[in-house]
């Protein structure tokens, strides 16, 4: 693989599973506002979109009026809920802190608050092997716009072509496309493989360990 000077990375499903917290967050506002709870896959699935368009997708309704209310609510049981059900993937940590110490700029780039990652990293590792973050509420359009990407490249002060993105959903490699950024994908999400191989990529991962060590030289 090409040695990067920067490696960015989308959060859930990429660096940790956080699905445990999404589920629970996800059901308590479908609940709370009357709808349907759908099964625990379907939610799933919708893991690495903005929560409004989640929400849209949840009730079946386009441009939801209740979308912005009930992101609200979810964000407020997220803040008892998330981090301590967000668990990172195995090696995660000291693969991000290794890949500093040979000189790698490390970033994220998320929809997930900013807030929430820091957190998450604190509570469950207990420290942040991250240079720059950029969460959902630092940009004003989500992925796949490049926007985000974009700013987080910007502030590592690296060049896009020195610079990996690693994701999860297609979401991610359409952001990677638009910023012309090379691209990386692990299969610890809901995307399979084949979906993946339509997008320009440079590696198809099984997950974060093995990617890990393959940027670590291993």
């Amino acid at each position: 693989m090409k040695d990067y000077k920067a490696a960015v990375f989308d959060f859930d499903l990429t660096l940790a599973d956080s699905s445990k917290g999404i589920l629970i967050c996800f059901k308590h506002t479908l609940g709370a506002f009357g709808y349907r709870i759908p099964d625990d896959v379907t939610i799933f699935n919708t893991i690495g979109k903005t929560l409004v368009d989640s929400f849209d997708e949840l009730t079946g309704i386009d441009n939801n009026p209740q979308r912005e209310d009930m992101r609200v609510e979810y964000v407020k049981k997220a803040d008892e809920q998330m981090a301590k059900n967000t668990f990172f993937y195995e090696g995660v940590p000291q693969g991000l802190e290794s890949l500093r110490g040979r000189g790698v700029k490390v970033g994220i780039c998320s929809t997930k608050y900013r807030y929430r990652i820091v957190e998450s990293f604190k509570l469950q590792t207990g420290v942040l092997p991250v240079d720059v973050i950029i969460g959902g509420e630092d940009v004003s359009a989500a992925k796949p716009d490049p926007s985000g990407l974009e700013a987080c490249i910007a502030k590592l002060g690296v060049k896009k072509e020195d610079t990996l993105y690693v994701g999860d959903n297609v979401i991610d490699a359409l952001a990677a496309q638009n910023a012309g950024v090379d691209f990386a994908a692990v299969l610890s999400g809901s995307t399979a493989k084949e979906q993946f191989e339509s997008y320009p990529h440079v590696l198809i991962c099984g997950g974060i360990s093995q990617l890990l060590d393959m940027l670590n030289g291993g």
